[in-house]
């Protein structure tokens, strides 16, 4: 990811989160988690309080705008964001190994 460029920032104190959309350019479609930690260093942040909306690209562009949240402690982003299919299973696995 070489530069970026910050198309929308707002502050949303109910969720307590910034809500952003930037634009990157890369040579290749940026992957979710280089994109959060990107985003984390360049907003100072850490990366698990940084959740992905979107990424979009253009066929034979290499700019990608990018659409995400970035919230003030991983528990608001816990609180508020819905969990992948993939984090749900994930949970479900370790409150069956407590059990056992």
């Amino acid at each position: 990811m070489k530069n970026m460029k910050t198309l929308k920032q707002r502050e949303n104190p109910l969720f307590n989160r910034k809500e952003i959309e930037i634009i990157i350019e890369a040579n290749i479609a940026p992957k979710m988690k280089d994109t959060e930690e990107f985003i984390a260093k360049e907003f100072s942040s850490h990366a698990d309080n940084v959740k992905i909306k979107k990424i979009k690209g253009r066929f034979g562009s290499n700019n990608f705008i990018i659409t995400a949240n970035i919230y003030h402690s991983k528990e608001d982003k816990d609180k508020i964001e819905p969990k992948s299919k993939k984090e749900k299973k994930a949970t479900e696995n370790k409150t069956e190994e407590k059990k056992e």
